[in-house]
C-alpha cells in the first residue's frame, strides 16, 4: 500500500497550504487590509517551500496535474449550476452579461496581441530569439486561467514545437491571479470611499477582513437523505459521471479524429485530453439541459454546486502557483515581467475605461470583469463581493450568462484557432485578433441601441 501514498500525500500537502493561508490571513493585518485570499497566500507559501526543498520531497511538476484538473472541474461544475430568478434587483441579466462577455473577448485577443508585441520588441532589443507565441500564451494564463494555459501550452510545446510554452503559461496564470487582487482590491476600495457602488451598505467588516465567519451562514439545501448518501457526495457524483463520460467520449473519438487533417492541422489535437476542458464543459451543458427537460434539475442544489466550484478554484490557484519552477522563473524573469506588466495595464485600461461609460452598476461590472480577465470567474466574484457583499445587484447572476456567452462569442478563437495557433501565420493571427477586437469595440459602443438602460446617453 505504500506505493499508493505519494499522490494522496501530495494532495494533502496542497490543501494544507490553504489551511496555512487561512491562519495567516486571520492573523496578519497587511493580508487582511489587502483582502488577499487564502488560496493565493497558501500558493505563495507552497511555492517558497517547494523552491527551498522543504516540500516533503515533492517537486513543482507534482502539482501541475492538480492545476489542470481542478480548473476543468471548476468550469464543469459552474455550468451544472442552474439559473435563478433575478432577485431583488429585477430585470434581465442579458445586457450586463453581454457587456462583460464582449469585454472579455476583447481582452482575450488584446492580451495576446500585446504579449506578442512585447516579445518581438524584447527580441529586437536584447538579441534574443524567444518565440512570440510565448507572449501570446499570456492571454490564456490571464484571461482563461491555468487549466487552459497548461492545456494549450502542452499542445504548443509537445505537438507544435514551441519550447517553454507550458512553463510560461503557468507563470502567466499565477501572475494573473496576483494582478487581479493587486489592482482590483484598491480600485474596489476607492469606489466604496467615493460612493460609486450601488450597494451603499457595503462595508468591509471584521469577518470580511479576517476571512473567518462568526455568524451563521447557509451552506446549501440537502437533496438526499443522510441515511442514504450525503448531499455533497451526491453532487460530486454527478460531476464525476460527466468527467467519466467526457473521458470515454474522447477515447472513442480520438482514433477517428487523428486520421483527419484540416489545413495541415491534425484534428486529433482538438479531440485530445489536453482540451478536456472544452469537451467537459459542453457535456455538462448538455447534461444540465437534459436534467431540466426531464424534470430532474431540482436534484442539483445551486448553493452546494457553488461550493464545489469555489473549492475547485481555491485548489486550482494553490496548485498553479506551486507548479511554478523558481529556476525557470528567474531565467526568464525579464520577458515574463514585461509581458505581465503590459498585459495588466491594457486590461485595466480596457475594463475600467469602458466601465466608466456604463449607466448602471458600472464599477461593479468593471471590477468583476477585470477579475475574470486576470484570474478566473472566482476572482471576479471575490472582487465583486467587496463592492456588493450580499450580492444585491444583478452582476453575480450576470456571470452565469457571461460564462455561456463567451463560449459562443469567442468560438473562433477559443476552439478553432487557439489550440493550433502556431500553425497559423503571423498575418492571419493579427488580422483575426485585431478584427475581433474592433468588432467588440463597435459592439460595446453601439450597445445602447439594443440595451438603452445599460449605457449613459451622451457618452
Amino acid at each position: 500500500m505504500a506505493a499508493t501514498f505519494p499522490g494522496v500525500i501530495a494532495f494533502a500537502f496542497l490543501v494544507s497550504m490553504i489551511l496555512a493561508g487561512v491562519i495567516l490571513r486571520a492573523r496578519i493585518p497587511f493580508l487582511q487590509n489587502n483582502l488577499v485570499p487564502a488560496s493565493l497566500i497558501g500558493g505563495v507559501l507552497g511555492f517558497m517551500l517547494v523552491s527551498s526543498g522543504l516540500s516533503l520531497g515533492f517537486d513543482n511538476v507534482d502539482f501541475t496535474p492538480f492545476a489542470f484538473h481542478f480548473f476543468t472541474l471548476s468550469f464543469m461544475s459552474l455550468v451544472l449550476t442552474g439559473s435563478e430568478s433575478t432577485g431583488k434587483s429585477g430585470g434581465s441579466v442579458v445586457p450586463g452579461g453581454m457587456w462583460m462577455s464582449v469585454i472579455w473577448i476583447m481582452s482575450l485577443v488584446l492580451q495576446a496581441l500585446v504579449g506578442l508585441a512585447v516579445i518581438l520588441v524584447f527580441n529586437q532589443v536584447s538579441g534574443g530569439d524567444l518565440s512570440y507565441f510565448l507572449g501570446v500564451i499570456a492571454t490564456h494564463g490571464f484571461t482563461q486561467g491555468p487549466g487552459q494555459a497548461l492545456a494549450l501550452g502542452s499542445i504548443w510545446e509537445n505537438e507544435l514545437g514551441i519550447t517553454h510554452a507550458i512553463n510560461f503559461g503557468l507563470i502567466y496564470a499565477s501572475v494573473g491571479f496576483l494582478m487581479a487582487f493587486v489592482v482590483g482590491v484598491p480600485v474596489a476600495r476607492r469606489a466604496i470611499r467615493a460612493g460609486l457602488n450601488f450597494n451603499q451598505s457595503a462595508r468591509i467588516d471584521d469577518e470580511f477582513l479576517r476571512g473567518i465567519l462568526t455568524s451563521e451562514v447557509s451552506a446549501g439545501r440537502q437533496v438526499t437523505h443522510s441515511a442514504n448518501v450525503d448531499s455533497l457526495v451526491f453532487h460530486i457524483a454527478i460531476l464525476g459521471v460527466a468527467y467519466v463520460f467526457t473521458d470515454q467520449y474522447l477515447k472513442f473519438v480520438y482514433p477517428f479524429a487523428s486520421t483527419v487533417s484540416i489545413g495541415g492541422v491534425n484534428l486529433g489535437i482538438i479531440f485530445s485530453h489536453n482540451l478536456f476542458f472544452i469537451h467537459g464543459l459542453i457535456n455538462c451543458v448538455i447534461l444540465r439541459a437534459l436534467m431540466n427537460k426531464f424534470g430532474y434539475g431540482h436534484f442539483i442544489d445551486n448553493e452546494t454546486q457553488r461550493r464545489i466550484t469555489g473549492s475547485s478554484v481555491d485548489l486550482m490557484v494553490v496548485a498553479t502557483i506551486m507548479s511554478v519552477e523558481f529556476a525557470f522563473l528567474s531565467e526568464f524573469i525579464v520577458p515574463i515581467g514585461l509581458v505581465s506588466l503590459a498585459v495588466t495595464l491594457v486590461t485595466a485600461a480596457l475594463c475600467f475605461g469602458f466601465g466608466r461609460k456604463l449607466r448602471s452598476y458600472g464599477v461593479e461590472r468593471a471590477v468583476t470583469v477585470f477579475g475574470c480577465c486576470c484570474g478566473s470567474t472566482g476572482s471576479g466574484l471575490l472582487l465583486l463581493r467587496i463592492l456588493d457583499p450580499d450580492l444585491s445587484t444583478p452582476v453575480a447572476k450576470e456571470l452565469a450568462f457571461f460564462n455561456i456567452a463567451i463560449l459562443f462569442l469567442g468560438f473562433h478563437v477559443l476552439t478553432v484557432m487557439a489550440p493550433v495557433l502556431p500553425g497559423f501565420s503571423l498575418i492571419t493571427i493579427c488580422v483575426v485578433y485585431i478584427g475581433t477586437f474592433v468588432v467588440g469595440a463597435i459592439t460595446v459602443t453601439f450597445m445602447r441601441r439594443f440595451f438603452p438602460t445599460l449605457v449613459a446617453t451622451g457618452q
